[in-house]
């Protein structure tokens, strides 16, 4: 009750245009229109409902109070700033555009609605409506995303070239040009990363099937990298789970991604090596540990991390971050010569941030009674120019991943499968992830709400087939659904 009164009290507080401001940086966690909330009280009970806010974690609240620069209201009502800083809910993406909002004048908002007279209704450019209002159109005519700030460059740079500088130093960031230089399989036109969810067909589930037929015989001109060693290699798995002393959410089902991991590299002929609950500090250290190992009688390395992640990093269970490129940089050449030339795989299983692929909102890191939750709290990094390199994510850039408290993620459950059923088949890996890709793309939950896409890069200059073991990995749970 405490909690409500001050959601109360903060609405009270703040102005039209600043409800509307928080409504338009929620966009991307509540996967409905803002034009539609313009009462705090209304869109407050919204991101409860969808578990975005509660007295337990304030911390979006008070994200939203300091990107609109309402400072005294967080002091007011004694919100932490803690929370604010680890546990970053609005996407860079967003709030990008809302600071260019607010640095343009009624003048400038003129101007910007002339350029654009040309490709946006005229309705959409009426005097009463603002610059955001801009924004979302745009967006619904497939004009502007976060990949995509092509025309909104051209308009700002004619309007207010000084604000331009705000736009390129987004476009520098590591999340940014990790789309740019995303090296992987091409999807259907139709499977854009902002309407998967909602409209892949089974015309586009055929596509990716032909897609990964196809992996298999483009490249049969490459050759394979060699895996004739007695013991295939180190397998790394960090697998946290407990995050009580964070902001987050339990991983709840991470342990049964774990135990198939766990088979079928050992089935693959890997020894492997379990780290579990581990701090930033910790899982750096466990990876530097691993480059300093010799590799030299081992064919390649594997690396499984489970977590929540962030914007270009995995998260400890503290809620403090470690950057993708830290735990791949001890293994490259200069700091770990026995992997020269040998396959380097990283499987993160890890949210890239906070969208979803989906047509409505679903609970984050679900209540009780919700069985499929997210590991969000983007894990948008380049990954290093060393060759061998291979970085399999469960989930595009932005986007969530889920997990089922019973069975386990979906992109870890698919991995093992398909492995499992096509190693024996002498595949090699990129075409396995390609049926990854395909398989979990195809995945919803309960409700045929929530969809998923993995996306593998990589500077793999052969192909990874793995030798066919004897038998099969016994745990391996017969009741992940996997198509």
């Amino acid at each position: 009750m405490e909690f409500q009164k001050l959601l109360l009290e903060v609405g009270k507080a703040l102005e039209k245009d600043e409800v509307k401001a928080l409504a338009f940086l929620c966009t991307d966690l509540l996967g409905q229109n803002p034009k539609a909330m313009e009462c705090a009280n209304y869109l407050f009970c919204r991101l409860r409902d969808q578990d975005h806010l509660s007295v337990h974690q304030p911390h979006l609240l008070t994200e939203l109070l300091l990107t609109i620069k309402r400072k005294h209201l967080v002091r007011k009502f004694g919100l932490t700033f803690d929370g604010a800083t680890t546990c970053r809910l609005i996407s860079p993406y967003r709030k990008l555009l809302y600071n260019l909002s607010e640095e343009i004048t009624d003048k400038e908002l003129e101007q910007v609605k002339f350029l654009l007279n040309a490709i946006l209704p005229r309705r959409k450019l009426e005097e009463n409506v603002s610059l955001l209002d801009i924004f979302l159109d745009m967006e619904h005519m497939d004009l502007l995303s976060d990949t995509n700030l092509d025309e909104l460059e051209k308009v700002i740079e004619t309007v207010c070239p000084m604000l331009r500088e705000n736009i390129k130093k987004f476009k520098a960031r590591p999340d940014f040009m990790f789309l740019l230089k995303i090296v992987a399989f091409p999807l259907h036109p139709i499977a854009r990363r902002d309407n998967l969810g909602l409209l892949l067909s089974q015309e586009n589930e055929s596509s990716l099937e032909n897609q990964f037929q196809a992996a298999n015989t483009k490249n049969e001109d490459l050759g394979q990298y060699p895996m004739t060693a007695a013991t295939r290699g180190i397998c790394l798995i960090v697998n946290n789970q407990d995050f009580s002393k964070s902001c987050l959410r339990q991983r709840e089902g991470t342990m049964i991604d774990e135990r198939c991991l766990t088979d079928v590299f050992r089935w693959l002929g890997f020894e492997v090596e379990i780290r579990m609950d581990c701090t930033n500090a910790q899982i750096l250290s466990a990876f530097q540990e691993l480059g300093r190992k010799d590799h030299s009688q081992m064919d390649c390395v594997v690396c499984c991390v489970l977590s929540h992640g962030d914007d270009g990093v995995v998260l400890g269970v503290e809620g403090q971050p470690v950057k993708l490129r830290d735990l791949m940089e001890p293994l490259n050449g200069l700091n770990c010569p026995s992997l020269v030339e040998k396959p380097k795989l990283f499987f993160i299983q890890a949210c890239q941030g906070n969208n979803e692929q989906r047509a409505v909102y679903i609970e984050a890191d679900g209540s009780a009674c919700d069985s499929v939750c997210r590991d969000a709290v983007v894990a948008n990094d380049s990954i290093p120019a060393d060759a061998d390199f291979l970085l399999a994510m469960s989930t595009l850039p932005s986007f969530v991943s889920y997990r089922e408290k019973t069975n386990g993620t979906w992109f870890v459950q698919s991995l093992c499968q398909n492995l499992v059923q096509m190693v024996p088949k002498g595949y090699d890996l990129i075409s396995i992830l390609t049926k990854v890709n395909a398989d979990v793309s195809r995945r919803t939950d309960l409700g045929h709400k929530k969809k998923q896409m993995p996306q593998p890069a990589f500077s793999l200059r052969k192909k990874v087939v793995f030798p066919v073991p004897e038998g099969s990995p016994h745990s391996l749970t017969e009741t992940s659904n996997v198509p």
